[in-house]
């Protein structure tokens, strides 16, 4: 799958959204795979989502979903963003995007809002891990719904995947 430890982390819906080829390329123009994501990104800068590109995504999809997380949370993984249904062919969505008008559906983070909120670790480097994935329906999981639950609908839908890690430190 993806990195080794954080592929420990997955819990086994993830893991079964996640045997899906990773053949879906995930990139950003804020930053590198790897490299430290820029503040105004963060729950300390203006938290909103980075730009987001990708390519690869299968003819026969029927929608999109992204999930960002933090594997390295002292709690277990720490979800910071969750959405579903967007349409297959738009190739990525700007910074600090409104997804509903897309006709994206966004769920509840682990913050317990909806929408994005951006990397704010207590203290040391965290990994944000920023996952596109290719599903062969729409979901029908509800506006806010928890993480587990949309994973629940992917499971068995994906068709294709791939990931952007980013990291950041407190500052």
């Amino acid at each position: 799958m993806g990195d080794a430890y954080a592929d420990r982390m997955l819990s086994p819906l993830q893991q079964q959204a996640l045997r899906a080829p990773r053949s879906i390329g995930v990139h950003s123009v804020a930053f590198q795979h790897g490299k430290q994501i820029p503040r105004e990104f963060t729950g300390h800068g203006d938290d909103i989502n980075p730009p987001l590109s990708w390519t690869g995504v299968p003819n026969n999809a029927q929608a999109l979903a992204i999930v960002v997380d933090d594997p390295d949370a002292a709690g277990g993984t720490f979800t910071h963003w969750t959405v579903w249904n967007l349409p297959p062919r738009i190739g990525g969505v700007e910074a600090g995007v409104k997804v509903v008008p897309l006709g994206g559906i966004e769920g509840r983070n682990d913050f317990g809002t909806s929408g994005y909120r951006g990397p704010k670790p207590p203290g040391g480097t965290h990994r944000y891990v920023f996952r596109v994935l290719a599903l062969d329906k729409f979901l029908d999981a509800p506006p806010n719904a928890p993480v587990d639950e949309v994973w629940r609908h992917i499971s068995g839908h994906s068709l294709a995947w791939g990931e952007l890690v980013g990291t950041f430190t407190k500052p």
